[in-house]
């Protein structure tokens, strides 16, 4: 005869969503988490932890009886969160940030309660709908062109990352192109951006079978700020066509990885049409500042693109994943995205009324990512999110004006939104240089070669001044090499930061700094 012992986790397996159990456990979680962000200060930002760290602290296998959230979480709190770096703490400067926001976390839970499956319009009509109209709400913010929103001829949609919204477009450039050219000059097809421009092109390309030989990451310099050239990049395309290749893609980007730097959108565009090129404009980052109208002009000249995209999870309060697109021509990612298998048909699809988001991206599956995004534009409102984004470019200016007091250090690039390039600089080392040579004796590859000397000696002191404030566990930064100056990187973005913890960081920055120069 079966056993009659029941413990008290025996309800809970019979119903893994029984009202009352999840009520329980969703208050302990809510707490756990209330905890975490009013301790988050309080950890080493980034983690401190070896390789293989959590299989030595781990059960070898999956427990054979359940375990309470209450143990769980213990665990959480004993061995996940020292493995964690901290991308909510006010003192995370790497990257770009990840913003979060109660209204951002409430909506994610809300879609992750409903947890419904948005992949066509019949399949949950309110994942769809209000999709549409969010990324109007939002285009119209940013004052998009009508022609990139629903009412227009355009529309948008809410993609997981910009890696997608990139390879998407591009997909749909090729075979826009290749609808002309015949599909047998596919290893014709060449890809345009900048050596600056997102890694995401290069993989876009590599996954829509772009021949690698046809990929141009064309080189910027100091002296435009490390924007991409329009000259630079006629004079690539005129040899490609010469070459008997065929243009076919351009990213174009509103504030750049390493630098935040903005390629000249309107001139790009213009040059781009002359040769039926696909624009797309990737503004990731530095698109969400770009509702305030003081930063709007970086934008300027998009009305000549393809298609627009930004992360709302990077910089705009709405957590991770939420990238939003934006295309002037929905039927292009239709007409190379869309299936359409017979246990889908249904009478709303038929009648042509409705948009099926599955048409316009790469997976079938989608999640109602756009409750996320509407929660956060209704509780803080254009207003409060203007104020929130200026207020981390305010303390981005705070730190560059440390910065410039120091005179051991210098800016790298001219600041465009919240993110300041420093370094130390040459000249802060002193005697340890080598000495330059005289002007007298002429020999001006001797010159050369000493300034060299002195660029590769102060970028191997910025790397250790990095490595020594990030395994400090105080703040975290990151780096970048442009123009062969390793450059470092303070991104403000968190949305727990004060200014307090700026200047606690420019402190730190100092204290490594003297520590390192007087053993270097």
């Amino acid at each position: 005869m079966a056993s009659l012992n029941f413990d008290h986790s025996s309800i809970f397996n019979n119903n893994p969503l029984d009202p009352e159990e999840f009520r329980r456990q969703g208050h302990v979680m809510i707490d756990f988490l209330a905890d975490y962000y009013l301790n988050v200060e309080k950890y080493p930002v980034l983690s401190q932890v070896e390789p293989g760290y959590l299989r030595q602290r781990l059960p070898e296998s999956t427990p054979y009886n359940p375990e309470p959230i209450e143990t769980i979480l213990q665990d959480v709190q004993e061995h996940i969160i020292p493995g964690l770096t901290h991308w909510q703490s006010p003192n995370f400067f790497a990257y770009f940030p990840s913003s979060g926001s109660i209204a951002g976390f409430l909506g994610e839970m809300l879609s992750a309660g409903f947890n419904v499956v948005g992949f066509n319009w019949i399949s949950s009509p309110a994942a769809t709908e209000l999709e549409t109209i969010v990324v109007d709400w939002l285009g119209e913010m940013l004052k998009l062109p009508k022609s990139f929103l629903f009412s227009g001829n355009g529309g948008g949609m809410l993609q997981g990352t910009t890696c997608e919204a990139i390879l998407c477009t591009l997909v749909a450039a090729r075979d826009q192109m290749l609808s002309k050219i015949g599909r047998d000059n596919m290893r014709k097809l060449v890809v345009y951006g900048s050596d600056q421009t997102h890694i995401a092109l290069q993989k876009a390309a590599k996954i829509a079978g772009i021949h690698p030989k046809n990929f141009r990451a064309i080189k910027t310099t100091k002296s435009t700020s490390f924007a991409l050239s329009p000259d630079l990049l006629h004079f690539q395309i005129c040899k490609d066509i010469e070459a008997g290749l065929v243009p076919l893609f351009l990213c174009a980007t509103v504030g750049t990885t390493s630098t935040t730097a903005v390629d000249p959108v309107g001139a790009l565009c213009h040059l781009a049409k002359d040769y039926g090129i696909w624009v797309h404009v990737d503004a990731a980052y530095a698109g969400s500042a770009c509702i305030c109208p003081e930063f709007r002009h970086f934008m300027d000249g998009v009305e000549g693109a393809n298609s627009f995209s930004l992360n709302a999870h990077k910089w705009f309060l709405t957590t991770l994943d939420c990238c939003c697109l934006w295309v002037k021509d929905p039927s292009a990612l239709i007409k190379s995205l869309s299936t359409n298998p017979e246990y889908l048909r249904n009478k709303a699809t038929d009648s042509r009324q409705v948009v099926d988001y599955k048409d316009w991206q790469i997976t079938l599956s989608r999640k109602f990512r756009a409750l996320k995004l509407w929660f956060v534009l209704r509780s803080y409102g254009v207003a409060k999110l203007r104020n929130f984004l200026r207020s981390h470019v305010k303390m981005a200016k705070v730190f560059e004006e440390l910065v410039a007091m120091d005179k051991r250090f210098e800016i790298v690039v001219p600041r465009n939104f919240a993110m300041v390039c420093f370094r130390i600089l040459p000249t802060a080392m002193g005697e340890r240089q080598p000495k330059r040579p005289s002007h007298q004796n002429g020999n001006v590859d001797n010159g050369h070669k000493v300034l060299e000397e002195e660029e590769e000696s102060s970028n191997e002191v910025n790397q250790k001044l990095l490595e020594s404030i990030n395994m400090s566990g105080r703040v975290f930064m990151t780096h970048a090499v442009v123009g062969n100056v390793y450059a470092i990187r303070f991104a403000v973005g968190a949305t727990l930061v004060e200014e307090r913890h700026v200047v606690m960081a420019w402190k730190v920055v100092q204290e490594h700094a003297t520590a390192i120069l007087s053993t270097n």
